[in-house]
């Protein structure tokens, strides 16, 4: 719960592992996807973000499920989509700077549009960038960083664990305001 109304894309985010394998994403929506993405700010506006994209049913998603760690391929496969953000770490200045900062900042508005278009998208971790690389043939300057499942959300029960559902059915939360905003020292709440 907010302590103050926030904008409703931001309220309604939320990271499932429960989606609908029946589900599918349209061209049209994953092209919103990625231009929600293209269109994040960067430094200087390098623009140092690049996705790997991946639709249920094509080779792409086969690979990128396949460097998933195997608890987030238990969940994973019924996604419609399943991406991996990428940042490029040179140009033609030379290094780019705060590329992951970046990259973060495209793939919340990526998350931010699948909210949406009525998505769910789970951003993760847990997967191999060495084996991305390798699947992907990524120059040395191009560094897997996230993956992300988007799709449709579907019942927890769909999910094989019970502590999976479990943790789909808990109320958000996040730390109180006063131990995440600081003033005149650490520890001061701002507000």
């Amino acid at each position: 719960m907010t302590s103050v109304p926030i904008a409703g894309l931001m309220a309604e985010r939320w990271s499932p592992r429960a989606y609908d394998e029946s589900a599918a994403v349209t061209p049209e929506q994953v092209r919103a996807l990625l231009e929600a993405a293209r269109w994040a700010p960067s430094f200087g506006n390098t623009q140092p973000a690049r996705y790997l994209v991946g639709v249920r049913g094509t080779p792409a998603f086969d690979a990128i499920l396949a460097t998933l760690n195997s608890g987030n391929r238990a969940w994973a496969h019924r996604a419609s989509l399943l991406l991996i953000g990428v940042m490029v770490t040179t140009n033609e200045k030379g290094e780019v700077p705060y590329a992951e900062y970046g990259l973060g900042l495209a793939s919340e508005n990526l998350v931010l549009q699948a909210v949406e278009l009525g998505l769910v998208a789970h951003q993760m971790a847990g997967f191999s960038p060495g084996a991305v690389s390798a699947a992907f043939s990524l120059p040395s300057d191009a560094v897997p960083k996230v993956a992300i499942a988007v799709g449709s959300p579907a019942a927890p029960d769909v999910l094989a664990e019970d502590w999976r559902i479990e943790r789909e059915k808990a109320e958000r939360a996040r730390i109180p305001l006063d131990e995440f905003a600081f003033s005149d020292q650490w520890g001061k709440p701002a507000l």
